[in-house]
């Protein structure tokens, strides 16, 4: 079977969201309400939000509108890799925030453990497994970027375990892999709509007010309050944390922060045991390899390969479309990638291909702002590491909220702010050569070209 027929019976639709469990949407809002706070998104950072507040404070009434459903957009369609990371990995990290990393490791594990704690708490069945996840060498190049990992992780209380050809092939058999570098530790794996959806739960165990298919459409100041207006109601609030991640923000001033990237996955059918025993994998960890288009991949529940990452595409102008969502190029590019990988499973399908925006700031992690006096909290930016990082998002927006001085404030990851995106055509431009230059470092052996250094000379710069 060549990749392209591989793809012949893959259904448009994200696999984790294709589930006859999926929970029927709460009723749109109509007419007017008060609340103490007002979260408006309902994916992670949103739902972190609205459990977190309600747990500091069992009396505050909470309101949650979502545009569509709760967990239905990046939040219910990511890999499902959920990473202790608050920066997009340590070296992103270490180059910005080098004063406080050691900080924000620890309060990266911190936050892992408590999405853990949350977990078992709320009894949240999401197939949370902590098998780690292994950055694989593919060339022989990455290999002594994988030594220098390892140093860098074990300094910073990481336990990373360096494995050569051998031994990553024992874990996960690949002709193309040639050592790896596993963290047993700081990953989790998890079908990360039901988590969307366990958190919804919670929330609304807990009292949280929610309502779907209830668009914010304009946010103003209403005296010592704020109002949000929707479709069919309006909302007054004392506090409002904005969680909305690729899709524009009610504050027109931080929209340049933001840009959306179109992200694809494949997921395959049931692997067979004949067909899982020629892989190995017997300790289920993700894994990702070392290029800067690199693949994130994993095994689901019942033991489906998804195979996502390599693309990356900005549309000119930053709109996020249904239609974007779809992109058979980049598909045809993620089968024939996975078929080299695994040639062993040349029999395998596709039964699910999808794609949807991601939000990504210059730093390529989350950011934080407030406005209207701090009524107004933001968090966004995550650039795909959000499924852990969010809930460490959502509690700095309750901190900022309340006007708390906190470990988590007194971060210049929280307390700065990145550069914004320039205007079109600069924008799509620039992004478009970063993207050209980053292939080319690819194909030579990782050496980075004029452009990228000029990046990195201005902390703009991103190796992953």
């Amino acid at each position: 079977m060549d990749h392209l027929t591989s793809l012949r019976d893959a259904v448009p639709t994200p696999f984790w969201l294709d589930d006859p469990d999926r929970p029927e949407p709460a009723p749109a809002l109509t007419g007017a309400t008060d609340c103490d706070l007002l979260v408006v998104g309902g994916g992670y950072t949103g739902l972190w939000t609205a459990l977190a507040a309600k747990e500091r404070d069992p009396s505050a009434d909470v309101v949650l509108v979502e545009a569509g459903e709760a967990g239905g957009a990046a939040s219910g369609r990511n890999g499902g890799f959920c990473e202790a990371s608050l920066t997009h990995g340590l070296f992103n990290g270490l180059q910005r925030w080098p004063a406080e990393i050691a900080r924000l490791e620890r309060l990266g594990r911190k936050n892992l453990q408590a999405i853990e704690d949350t977990v078992d708490r709320h009894g949240i069945d999401c197939a949370w497994e902590r098998t780690g996840s292994i950055v694989v060498a593919t060339e022989p190049y990455q290999l002594e970027g994988l030594r220098e990992g390892a140093e860098i992780a074990a300094r910073y209380g990481g336990k990373p375990v360096l494995l050569d050809r051998d031994a990553v092939r024992a874990e996960i058999d690949s002709p193309t892999f040639l050592g790896g570098l596993w963290d047993k530790e700081g990953v989790a794996m998890v079908n990360p709509a039901r988590l969307a959806w366990g958190l919804r739960r919670a929330c609304l165990d807990l009292g949280v007010r929610i309502h779907e298919h209830t668009p914010a459409l304009s946010l103003r100041e209403q005296g010592a309050a704020i109002g949000v207006r929707t479709p069919y109601g309006r909302i007054t609030a004392r506090r409002v944390a904005l969680a909305t991640n690729a899709h524009p923000s009610l504050l027109r001033r931080h929209r340049p922060y933001t840009v959306p990237v179109y992200d694809y996955a494949l997921m395959t059918e049931p692997l067979t045991a004949e067909q899982l025993a020629s892989v190995g994998w017997r300790g289920r960890q993700g894994f990702a390899d070392s290029t800067n288009q690199f693949h994130y991949v994993r095994l689901s529940a019942d033991n489906r390969i998804l195979w996502g990452g390599y693309d990356a595409v900005y549309r000119y102008g930053g709109r996020v479309r249904a239609e974007h969502d779809q992109r058979p190029e980049t598909f045809a590019t993620l089968a024939r990638n996975f078929h080299t990988t695994f040639p062993q499973l040349a029999g395998a399908r596709f039964t699910h291909a999808w794609g949807g925006a991601i939000d990504t700031s210059t730093r390529f992690c989350v950011f934080f702002d407030t406005s209207h006096q701090g009524r107004v909290a933001y968090a966004a930016g995550y650039t795909g590491l959000g499924v852990g990082a969010s809930r460490f998002g959502a509690e700095v927006m309750l901190d900022l909220l309340a006007g708390d001085r906190t470990e988590r404030t007194e971060l210049d990851l929280v307390r700065r702010k990145p550069l914004p995106f320039p205007p079109e055509p600069v924008r799509a431009v620039g992004i478009g050569i970063t993207k050209w230059s980053m292939a080319r470092a690819d194909r030579n052996e990782g050496r980075r070209n004029l452009w990228l250094r000029t990046l990195d000379r201005f902390g703009l710069g991103f190796d992953s």
